[in-house]
């Protein structure tokens, strides 16, 4: 079994205290949040092992455990150790699945009671009622500032996404409407009422790239591949868009990398303002090439010494 360094994890000094800890807790598992990565296993794995670390460090006890289990063996991040030999049963699975092998061990099952499998907890990744972390007070309603990341054609088209939160050991599914020509950095505000909770949520609103989509203010750059043959004698190309399918004429002696701009086919905002539209051609071979297409190419490459 590998030792957990839970300091490390955390980015925390062995001596942080108990705001230190909730402050790098909040910030990491803000960055890692699953809602936010849709299918990145990585970034999943990287919250449950931020959500494990303040599980240990921010309750005083299992702290207190975890430090004294440390320090009378003086082990390092990611040392293998048996756990048999320092009075401990090795743990697999349990009732603390969402944990690692070594949290089980260490602690059992037991837990403080926070969802990190998924919904955003709200007291600790955005603060409590009784003032803290990150919420605005407007009257006597509570507000708290989450982020929620979609996709170029989700803002491009509108969209309702449903997201799940945590609170006090509660689950809650809240949708959010994303408008039409909706921008990076434009915030939502959900009456968290309406699906039984204290107050408002505000939504900022990030916008991923994709592998072959960038957007760029309310530009928007397209990549797509064709082959040799239609980049040296010119040919006539689909190109799927946002808006729909476009018919474009590659010219002769064409030199992959280019951008081709199409003006006003971009990205259209709320205000109804519309970018261009950028196409970059890239010259690639095909996976399989047929007999027939290996013998021709063999003739140009003879034809070309």
């Amino acid at each position: 079994m590998k030792y957990k360094d839970y300091y490390e994890i955390l980015g925390v000094s062995k001596d942080a205290d108990e705001k230190e800890i909730k402050s790098a807790y909040r910030k990491l598992a803000k960055k890692y949040h699953p809602d936010l990565h849709q299918g990145d296993n990585a970034a999943a794995e990287k919250f449950k092992e931020v959500s494990e670390a303040y599980e240990v460090l921010s309750d005083a006890d299992k702290r207190k455990k975890y430090d004294t289990f440390g320090s009378n063996y003086d082990f390092s991040s990611g040392y293998d150790f048996d756990p048999s030999q320092y009075g401990y049963t090795y743990t697999t699975g349990g009732s603390g699945a969402d944990f690692s092998d070594f949290f089980e061990t260490i602690f059992g099952s037991s837990r403080s009671g926070g969802n990190f499998s998924g919904g955003f907890n709200i007291n600790d990744i955005f603060g409590d009622l009784s003032g803290r972390g990150k919420r605005t007070s407007n009257k006597s309603r509570n507000k708290f500032e989450s982020e929620l990341s979609i996709s170029i054609k989700d803002a491009y088209e509108g969209t309702t996404k449903n997201v799940n939160l945590t609170y006090n050991k509660k689950e809650y599914q809240v949708a959010v409407k994303i408008p039409k020509g909706i921008t990076r950095g434009k915030k939502i505000k959900v009456k968290g009422e309406k699906f039984g909770l204290p107050g408002d949520i505000l939504f900022k609103i990030n916008i991923r790239d994709e592998k072959d989509l960038v957007l760029d203010g309310l530009d928007i750059t397209k990549t797509q591949n064709i082959y040799p043959w239609d980049a040296a004698l010119g040919s006539s190309q689909t190109v799927e868009t946002l808006g729909g399918k476009l018919k474009l004429r590659i010219p002769e002696n064409f030199v992959g990398g280019n951008k081709m701009r199409i003006p006003s086919k971009g990205f259209k905002d709320l205000k109804g303002n519309v970018g261009d539209l950028y196409i970059i051609f890239n010259i690639v071979n095909p996976n399989n090439l047929s007999d027939k297409q290996l013998k021709l190419y063999k003739e140009l490459q003879n034809l070309s010494k």
